[in-house]
């Protein structure tokens, strides 16, 4: 199963960039979750996020890596009843003086769960993560231009 969704932005590449790399964008992908942070190592980040769906609880790791042309890869660790693989793509192009944002989500479902059964709730996580960005972009780039003018 694949799920894309994009949206542009005001804000340049860079600044776009410098605002995905923090903490707080990384934990806000998630708004419906309690997530955090628990490791970082060179060029990744580890989030734990702790979940109710389908009436149950549940947690899910997520490895983000940042890579070197601004763009960053992340993947599920793949450890529950749903999931083979999950991964994707956050990645980011020069549109005039805006940006692109692109969310990809690309997996594969164990034997004994239907594709159908999950494509819906993936595409509202895939809706949520993408709202959710775009409200940190947004948010990130107001707090910068009100410190550009306090100066």
């Amino acid at each position: 199963m694949r799920l894309q969704r994009r949206f542009d932005v005001s804000q340049p590449r860079k600044r776009v960039i410098e605002l995905i790399e923090k903490d707080e964008t990384l934990t806000g992908l998630f708004p419906d979750a309690d997530t955090r942070v628990v490791d970082r190592s060179g060029d990744r980040r580890t989030t734990v996020s702790r979940y109710r769906a389908f009436g149950r609880e549940g947690e899910a790791t997520f490895h983000f890596t940042f890579l070197g042309d601004g763009n960053v890869r992340f993947e599920k660790v793949c450890d529950g009843n749903v999931w083979r693989s999950l991964c994707g793509t956050l990645s980011f192009e020069e549109r005039g003086k805006g940006t692109r944002i692109s969310i990809e989500l690309d997996g594969k479902t164990k034997t004994l769960v239907p594709e159908f059964a999950i494509k819906g709730p993936m595409q509202e996580q895939i809706d949520q993560m993408m709202a959710a960005l775009e409200q940190r972009i947004q948010a990130g780039s107001k707090a910068g231009a009100s410190r550009r003018r306090a100066r």
